[in-house]
């Protein structure tokens, strides 16, 4: 499992380190040092508002996605819905390989659509690697507070 937050920089040509802890799960738990890079779906930051991140998905993890995704069947989406979902994550995906020193290119498309620019967050969320600008971060942080559920019964139960 992905767990945990790491600060790093992306550079003008879009190169970047995946975090150390990051690349070993990546090994160790999904058995593939390939995986995917896209974009994230759109993140509510309020006021009707949405920013956008990228995310890594273990190889075999991206491919089960793609194949739920081919029918759409089960998923209670309309056809626009799918479709949008399918051009949004799947269409600008790419198949990636980090270097030996855990270094990635990523593509001025996604760079651009995620407005990383400088200071970048890896953000573990379990099966799959979020990745923020630091402004878009920051929004995200501060939308996650509002839509935290204080008071839910089911958080109750699992002892938060």
């Amino acid at each position: 499992m992905f767990r945990g937050k790491f600060e790093t920089n992306i550079d003008a040509k879009g190169r970047t380190s995946i975090p150390a802890k990051f690349r070993e799960v990546l090994v160790e738990s999904f058995g593939d040092e390939r995986f995917f890079l896209t974009k994230s779906s759109p993140v509510r930051l309020g006021d009707g508002l949405f920013g956008y991140g990228l995310v890594i998905y273990p190889y075999q993890k991206f491919l089960a996605l793609e194949e739920q995704l081919q029918s759409g069947v089960g998923l209670g989406l309309s056809l626009a819905e799918l479709a949008a979902v399918k051009r949004t994550v799947l269409v600008p995906a790419v198949e990636c390989v980090a270097d030996k020193l855990g270094r990635l290119l990523v593509p001025s498309d996604l760079r651009k659509s995620a407005l990383l620019e400088r200071e970048i967050h890896f953000v573990g969320m379990q099966t799959k690697i979020d990745i923020y600008s630091q402004a878009v971060w920051a929004r995200v942080c501060e939308q996650d507070e509002q839509n935290f559920p204080i008071d839910s019964p089911a958080l109750a139960g699992l002892g938060l």
